[in-house]
């Protein structure tokens, strides 16, 4: 008799290894959380078992479809989910209240999965959600700085790519082209605001597109400025100490410029600003020589580039004359400085050796009384108007 006693125990036991299932006329329905996900990460999909009956929402069709309110299956039934992108965690899932929820893990494939869920008799699929690329609808691209200066550089591009929503899609790879230049990297993948950036290396304008799956942003354009001037010349560029050269800058057209220094190459310099045309300035010479003057513009976009130009700087030939030739002791004599053609003088500087005092004029003439006979020696020293000596000359003459 204990055998019989035993045997319905051990059918109960046996049963109850043995899943529930949906009964027939059972309808699943797949609700997931959104319809686009990126690469690499995690969509809720929640699933509802409803028996003689048709549950609302979401976008799958039930095997069955019934008419009436209908019940959830009984706590503990068992769908089974399935996919052909990623993973479903858990694979195995048991309703509470009818419903079930799992987790779609992406994996680095984009596509449109199919996922299936089935319990008894009853399944459904869905087929419109999108992963990764096959979620892009737009890509839109910024550069930052988007203007480079005349001798080019580097522009951080931005591509954002974003789904049929707006929403952001993280983890898609996007490669970036252009006409010009080169980027480092050339393919990038977006992170959690959408959002994958690239390092644009140009020295001309550049046209740049970016695209992430079939999606292929419109181009924008990361402007290199043309070079800030158009000339640089001297006039006249061959002339004498204390000659002034008028040096002229002539911008490029459309040049946004913000400084203009002008090296005259002795030392001298001069800043000329911000110039929209032609702008003129002058140095003067104070020794023979051969200078190289040199414009340095710099632009608002921290472009920067030099033009120079030659100058050839001769001495300048000062001859000094006394009349009359022989003088008299206390007798005058006029003393000329000449030679000084276009130069411009400050001053003349005069010096006797008969122990007077040095004497300094602005007229290239003085007058001189010796007071004893000899040989006189006599010099002039000529400044120009920047104060340095542009020239001398000397001259002996003997006093009768």
């Amino acid at each position: 008799m204990l055998p019989l006693l035993l045997l319905p125990l051990a059918l109960a036991v046996g049963c109850d290894k043995v899943p529930l299932l949906a009964p027939t006329g059972s309808v699943i329905t797949l609700i997931p959380a959104a319809l686009t996900v990126s690469l690499n990460s995690e969509l809720t999909i929640t699933a509802t078992v409803i028996e003689n009956g048709v549950a609302s929402g979401g976008s799958g069709t039930g095997t069955t479809t019934r008419t009436g309110s209908g019940s959830p299956v009984q706590n503990g039934t068992v769908v089974t989910f399935t996919t052909t992108i990623g993973r479903i965690e858990p694979a195995d899932a048991r309703t509470h209240n009818g419903q079930v929820t799992v987790k779609l893990i992406t994996s680095g494939t984009s596509g449109n999965p199919v996922i299936t869920a089935y319990s008894g008799g009853a399944s459904t699929q869905n087929k419109d959600i999108k992963i990764g690329t096959a979620a892009a609808k737009t890509v839109n691209l910024s550069a930052t700085p988007q203007s480079l200066g005349s001798s080019g550089g580097s522009s951080l591009i931005t591509a954002t790519v974003t789904d049929d929503g707006g929403g952001p899609l993280g983890g898609v790879p996007v490669t970036f082209a252009t006409d010009k230049g080169s980027f480092s990297p050339s393919s990038a993948t977006t992170d959690a605001n959408g959002a994958a950036t690239a390092m644009l290396t140009t020295t001309s304008t550049a046209k740049i597109t970016a695209t992430a799956g079939t999606i292929t942003s419109a181009a924008i354009t990361v402007t290199v400025n043309p070079f800030g001037l158009a000339g640089f010349t001297a006039s006249p560029n061959a002339t004498t100490a204390g000659t002034p050269v008028t040096f002229t800058v002539t911008p490029t057209s459309g040049a946004n410029i913000a400084n203009v220094r002008v090296d005259f190459g002795d030392s001298r310099s001069t800043n000329l600003g911000s110039i929209s045309a032609a702008t003129t300035t002058a140095n003067t010479y104070c020794g023979a020589g051969n200078y190289t003057a040199t414009a340095f513009v710099t632009d608002n976009t921290g472009g920067s580039g030099s033009l120079s130009t030659g100058v050839i700087i001769g001495a300048l030939p000062i001859q000094l004359s006394a009349s009359p030739s022989s003088p008299l002791v206390n007798s005058p004599v006029i003393f000329t400085a000449g030679g000084v053609g276009s130069a411009q003088i400050s001053n003349f500087t005069w010096t006797f050796d008969d122990g007077t005092a040095q004497q300094t004029t602005t007229s290239p003439q003085i007058p001189h009384t010796f007071t004893s006979r000899g040989i006189k020696n006599v010099r002039v020293d000529v400044h120009g108007v920047t104060g340095c000596q542009i020239g001398t000359a000397a001259a002996t003459i003997e006093v009768q």
